[in-house]
């Protein structure tokens, strides 16, 4: 037998980076996420890259703001320039999201380290999150930073664009004889406004995106006479971010602050959902 140093199996894990999830939604493979990290380095340089975009995109939809962005222009009667200036509500509400987005991130960073935070504007914003992009790929919110921060891209980009309501399926319906599914129905033109949760066959049986918890009780109390003891519920973190309307770097956050129980499976976390109900109940009052 050969004396040598023994090798132990190196554990490899899919890219969890917004690229990576588009090449699976097309077919292809996942690329593999760089030792230590969750991204692999393509999707950590797509990464650097949309954050360093982020600074003149944000600029260059202030240009927009006086009404060029086309059908979502309503005219501004007050708190404008001039009476009757058109207005284009989604770029400033583009230009909001960058903001919070890139804040709330930095957040999280700042929260791990006890680091002095940069300067509440884009442009320092984004060079912070770049300097810390390694920490970042690192984190069980990888996946879900690659994805906003490239959405927010390609909203800018699209800020002239008509944007479409996209539609989220949820679950069954929760109410007695409906065979019916849930769907949560989410309003780029309305980032700030939580999901509503609708019914595909009876438009009566409508929620607020933060009702889910609830809905997800209901469903526990009815499986419950079936069984000795109700199913728990867990929800990710894009869940929760986008049924809240909360961005994920402050589910993070409350995560962190309020111990919520998790688990991970699959190489994705999930998190309590009556943890989440109870630091996040004030926000559906």
């Amino acid at each position: 037998m050969t004396q040598g140093t023994i090798r132990m199996p190196v554990a490899t894990t899919a890219c969890a980076g917004a690229a990576c999830v588009r090449r699976e939604s097309g077919g292809l493979a996942r690329r593999l996420a760089a030792p230590g990290t969750r991204l692999c380095p393509a999707c950590h340089e797509h990464l650097v890259r949309d954050l360093r975009r982020l600074p003149e995109l944000y600029e260059e939809c202030a240009r927009h703001l006086d009404g060029a962005g086309g059908e979502r222009s309503v005219e501004k009667t007050s708190g404008g320039p001039l009476p009757g200036m058109p207005f284009n509500c989604r770029a400033a509400d583009t230009r909001s999201a960058i903001l919070g987005v890139l804040g709330s991130w930095a957040g999280l960073v700042l929260e791990e380290f006890g680091l002095t935070g940069p300067r509440r504007a884009v442009a320092p914003l984004a060079r912070f999150l770049i300097r810390h992009s390694h920490w970042l790929a690192g984190h069980e919110a990888a996946g879900e930073v690659s994805a906003e921060v490239a959405r927010l891209v390609r909203r800018a980009h699209g800020v002239i664009d008509p944007a479409t309501d996209r539609r989220v399926p949820v679950g069954d319906c929760v109410e007695p004889g409906c065979s019916g599914d849930l769907t949560a129905v989410v309003r780029p033109r309305q980032p700030r406004l939580p999901a509503a949760i609708t019914c595909t066959e009876n438009p009566a049986h409508r929620w607020a995106g933060p009702e889910w918890l609830q809905l997800s009780r209901r469903l526990n109390a009815t499986s419950a006479t079936d069984s000795s003891s109700p199913e728990e519920r867990w929800v990710t973190a894009a869940d929760i971010a986008r049924l809240w309307s909360v961005p994920p770097g402050s589910v993070y956050r409350h995560a962190s602050t309020a111990k919520w129980r998790r688990r991970s499976e699959s190489g994705r976390t999930y998190y309590h959902a009556a943890d989440v109900h109870e630091s996040l109940k004030h926000r559906a009052a």
